[in-house]
């Protein structure tokens, strides 16, 4: 039978790349011709494209998938743009709503890569390309910065509790305030940095001038939107960057008897979530749309920090829709009742 696709799917890990090797014939079956685990290091890159070298018919292309998952898939995804090969970094949620529609009993690494593969022989696939290099060190300073941040609150509550106690060690309290105090200096000399990297490329700085128009949105919040999402380069759509932030609602329900509790799924990039927990809040004090959805959503439900959830939420697909269309955030145009009420129904 004629081939007519051939693809490799890729389930990354930290040390090992667990790899399927699958083709399309002519009639629309599909059969995984072979799978086989890689160590997650250059060597192993060039065994993989080897192996597919000598399994696959040379006069077809042949597209590499694998999962946008932390770091550990962008040494693979570099090497082969770099050799090019046709790769494509599939959302997360792409890959696991699609697993659940195949007869799938076992989840193991064998059978996401099969379904990664799969994937790619049945649906049509965007290149990858990689993210500029102002992009990626602005991942990397923002996400020092958390670093810093969640390090210097856990020192200010170690400190809060050695000044508690009956008999605090004051060579210990020394210590600890020093090591804040070099602590505020390091995250001073990062948001520097940030505002230095943003200010070097122009396209970059006037797109997140837009954002910082949306009220509670500041310099540092536009970056970490842009750097984590590669300024939106997988996003095709709002409710795909709900679910890349893992600020999508999740439900089971079935039936009479089956009924779980709505919750958020959190299965996504934390960084913008925590990116986006101050805004909101900011957001809430002076933004008067903000105020009017946040009371209609409490006296619904009564759950202040759900209703915190889902102005998260709004803010990303309004910071979203300014980068698309590249345009000032305009409070007045939402005063309007009918798109209060659409809004409203969309957080819900």
């Amino acid at each position: 039978m004629q081939v007519i696709k051939q693809s490799v799917g890729v389930d990354v890990a930290s040390k090992e790349l667990v790899v399927s090797f699958s083709r399309m014939y002519a009639g629309g079956d599909i059969e995984h011709v072979s799978n086989q685990s890689f160590p997650n290091s250059p060597k192993g890159f060039e065994k993989v494209v080897q192996m597919a070298g000598k399994l696959f018919e040379s006069g077809l292309p042949v597209w590499y998938l694998m999962e946008a998952t932390g770091v550990y898939h962008e040494g693979f995804a570099y090497y082969l743009e770099e050799s090019g090969c046709l790769v494509s970094v599939i959302m997360p949620s792409k890959i696991s709503n699609y697993a659940r529609t195949l007869d799938i009993k076992t989840v193991t690494d064998k059978t996401s890569s099969q379904a990664i593969a799969r994937f790619g022989l049945e649906r049509k696939l965007d290149s990858w390309k990689r993210p500029k290099t102002v992009l990626r060190s602005l991942r990397q300073l923002t996400r020092e910065r958390d670093q810093i941040v969640v390090e210097r609150t856990l020192l200010k509550n170690q400190l809060h509790a050695e000044r508690s106690e009956a008999f605090p060690g004051e060579k210990s309290i020394e210590r600890m305030i020093s090591r804040i105090t070099l602590l505020n200096k390091q995250e001073a000399e990062v948001k520097e940095e940030i505002r230095e990297k943003l200010a070097s490329d122009a396209a970059l700085k006037q797109k997140a001038a837009l954002m910082c128009t949306v009220p509670g949105v500041g310099t540092l919040t536009a970056a970490v939107v842009l750097a984590e999402t590669n300024e939106f380069e997988l996003i095709r759509n709002k409710r795909q960057l709900v679910s890349y932030a893992g600020l999508d609602v999740k439900e089971k329900q079935s039936g009479t008897s089956v009924k779980g509790k709505p919750r958020l799924s959190k299965q996504g990039n934390r960084y913008l979530r925590k990116a986006l927990h101050m805004p909101a809040l900011s957001a809430l004090r002076c933004d008067e749309r903000m105020k009017t959805v946040f009371a209609r959503l409490v006296s619904k439900h009564g759950i202040k920090m759900k209703a915190v959830v889902a102005i998260q939420r709004k803010l990303l697909e309004v910071l979203y829709t300014l980068w698309k269309k590249n345009e000032k955030y305009d409070e007045e145009y939402f005063k309007l009742g009918t798109h209060t009420n659409k809004i409203e129904q969309s957080l819900v």
